[in-house]
């Protein structure tokens, strides 16, 4: 079990820590609930050092990118970044990632800690161009501050005004009295903020500035709630090598207007119209719906199973994400939830479920 550079920290701090993709990680201080509802209402920091970056640079680095990646990096420009997918040669998903333009011929991507081998082999595999590939996971750290307080609370430990950072964009500048930190608008949580992105040796630092400044710590159980409530897709759960960008709503990042992994089948899919797709749903009852309970038609029939699934902090009801037959995905749709003995009935509903 890996250690991030603040596990520690964490323990100090009396958090409940929990294994996770490897790592020893903190899973909640304070209570899932109170932890939402500061970063719905105010500032929370997360540490997601887990998450792995890999550096791509050269003449050939955007080449790699796009026969790699789904969405088009071409449209990038420095200090803008993009939210993607890594195909496979399947019709389903090797990854989700973020990529960061970080010079011209520098390219950062960010994937999911569990998935660093797999993605840098993937990825490795189809570098047949020479791009220079360099695996940074081990050496840096990332902190996400998330809120709708987090440009107030943070304003005072950068010479940047951090409001003129608009959503998916980045500088490189001065942190918490650390130079030459990624400064990210983006975040898995709907409420704003930022992600920094530092060294190991650096991360302790700005750790302890960002919750003097008034941001609470925060753990992987809130994430989670605060990421289902805007139906962001978790890799392992709704996403995986078997589902198909399209049939997982993620046609606005597939885009044919060039040749990457698979391309032509997944044109060809969402020409045709996937047979399945991933719907977000509400318990008309109460209940709580989890990761692998049945979705079953009115006659008790499994058409699906939920890929996620919670008691909504902000809703105060049940909430998931399925994949249900297409017929059965319009919003409004009925379809029902065996949770135990019991068959609750749900509502297909538009995504987000939190409307902010």
């Amino acid at each position: 079990m890996k250690d991030t550079a603040l596990s520690k920290t964490h323990e100090s701090l009396g958090a409940k820590m929990v294994p996770f993709a490897g790592y020893n990680m903190p899973v909640q201080y304070d209570g899932v609930n109170v932890e939402h509802e500061a970063v719905r209402t105010g500032v929370g920091v997360f540490d997601v050092s887990h998450m792995g970056e890999f550096l791509i640079e050269g003449p050939n680095a955007l080449d790699l990118i796009q026969k790699t990646c789904s969405n088009d990096a071409s449209k990038l420009t420095v200090g803008k970044a993009q939210y993607s997918c890594l195909p496979n040669d399947d019709g389903g998903i090797v990854d989700d990632l973020i990529i960061y333009k970080v010079k011209e011929e520098t390219y950062l991507l960010v994937v999911n800690a569990s998935n660093i081998e797999k993605d840098w082999n993937w990825i490795a595999s189809k570098n047949d161009v020479g791009a220079e590939m360099k695996d940074l996971s081990e050496d840096y750290s990332l902190l996400a501050i998330q809120g709708p307080k987090a440009v107030e609370a943070m304003q005072s430990l950068s010479s940047h005004d951090l409001s003129e950072i608009k959503f998916y964009n980045f500088i490189v500048g001065d942190f918490a009295g650390i130079d030459h930190v990624i400064i990210s608008a983006t975040g898995y949580t709907g409420s704003g903020g930022f992600e920094i992105y530092c060294k190991n040796s650096e991360v302790k630092q700005i750790w302890d500035k960002v919750t003097e400044a008034g941001a609470k710590p925060i753990g992987l159980a809130a994430r989670d709630t605060l990421r289902l409530e805007m139906g962001y897709c978790l890799y392992g759960n709704d996403i995986d090598d078997t589902t198909s960008p399209i049939e997982a709503g993620l046609g606005w990042i597939t885009k044919f207007t060039k040749t990457f992994t698979n391309s032509e089948a997944l044109e060809d899919e969402k020409r045709r119209g996937p047979e399945r797709k991933l719907v977000a749903f509400e318990l008309n009852d109460r209940g709580i719906p989890r990761h692998g309970y049945d979705i079953v038609d009115s006659s008790g029939k499994k058409i699906g199973e939920v890929t996620s699934g919670t008691m909504s902090p902000s809703l105060n009801k049940g909430i998931g994400l399925g994949y249900v037959p297409t017929v059965l995905a319009d919003v409004n749709s009925k379809i029902n939830i065996q949770i135990r003995k019991k068959t609750i009935p749900a509502t297909v509903v538009k995504l987000p479920f939190y409307k902010g």
